[in-house]
């Protein structure tokens, strides 16, 4: 039982699907949550804020918390956390702010930025706009990443080396956002961390993503052995409390709260830098969130428990 509630006397509006991109991962997430969530022994309804009959059970039900599966535009940028709020309902994760923040990727570089976290040099171009190519290379180099700023799950991003193959890359980008993140590419494996907690956030064991492709993209998140997660990640102990400090300050810079993942790449000098942190990390068996909690000894059914203590707690203090 957590600090806040009981699982048996608490209704939760379990909310996955949506209109965004993620659509078919959000409801993976939630089927994988709802089983985690009843096992522990919840009172779980099913519910996707694209369906308007839904929208109105989750007003009208009496639910004593949402617990969000959601996944990109629409679910994970500010916009369910501020209909949440405003029709009184506490949920899992971060508040608008938070999420509106980390959606975007420029402005959560700022964020870290301003907090003194390392995260590779990068600018932004908007659709329409005119921008200098050859100006974007002798400030990020000839080897950039190309991402659509507010999309997740990899969606619009692209390796880009030379001038035709980023400018090919932005024109691509576009097609998913208006605007347009380049970054400069780094070489060296990916990390992510999971932080938990609300009042005071602690990260979780470090897991080690080695993709099947060239980088951590879609397919390498999603299908069949498309990637192998190592968990611990075989660092060395500095390194790892580096890195597990850098996570819970990102957490902290965007004003996170209950749960955040932090992607990193450590380069060749043993120097992490952070990619981007997401504020509703996936919720299958098999995704990031569970296998770090599992590796610090949190089952699944536990973890969502936590997750529910988390927003309860927030909405206790407000």
């Amino acid at each position: 039982m957590g600090a806040y509630h009981d699982p048996r006397n608490c209704k939760v509006a379990l909310l996955s699907g949506g209109n965004s991109g993620e659509r078919e991962i959000s409801l993976a997430s939630g089927q994988g949550a709802k089983k985690a969530l009843e096992e522990a022994g919840y009172d779980v309804t099913l519910l996707d804020p694209s369906v308007a009959a839904d929208l109105v059970s989750l007003v009208e039900g009496s639910f004593d918390v949402a617990f969000l599966c959601m996944h990109g535009r629409g679910g994970e940028d500010g916009s369910l956390q501020g209909f949440l709020q405003t029709i009184g309902l506490p949920y899992t994760g971060s508040g608008v702010l938070a999420s509106a923040l980390a959606m975007n990727k420029g402005k959560a570089k700022l964020c870290y930025e301003q907090a003194g976290l390392p995260t590779p040099p990068a600018t932004t171009v908007r659709k329409g706009v005119p921008y200098d190519v050859d100006a974007i290379i002798e400030q990020l180099g000839s080897h950039c990443v190309v991402k659509a700023i507010h999309e997740g799950s990899t969606i619009g991003i692209y390796m880009a080396e030379g001038k035709d193959a980023l400018e090919d890359a932005i024109q691509s980008a576009f097609d998913y956002d208006d605007e347009v993140l380049i970054e400069r590419y780094v070489k060296g494996p990916e990390f992510t961390i999971v932080v938990l907690g609300a009042s005071e956030p602690e990260a979780m064991p470090i897991i080690q993503i080695i993709p099947a492709n060239e980088f951590y993209d879609f397919e390498s998140k999603y299908a069949p052995g498309g990637s192998q997660h190592i968990c611990p990640a075989p660092l060395d102990d500095a390194i790892t409390k580096t890195m597990q400090d850098h996570a819970v300050a990102a957490h902290k810079s965007l004003g996170c709260s209950g749960v955040s993942r932090t992607d990193f790449i450590l380069d060749d000098e043993a120097r992490p830098w952070i990619l981007e942190t997401n504020t509703l990390p996936g919720m299958t068996e098999t995704s990031l969130l569970p296998d770090a909690a599992r590796a610090a000894g949190i089952p699944f059914p536990a973890l969502c428990e936590r997750l529910i203590d988390y927003a309860l707690e927030a909405k206790n203090k407000e």
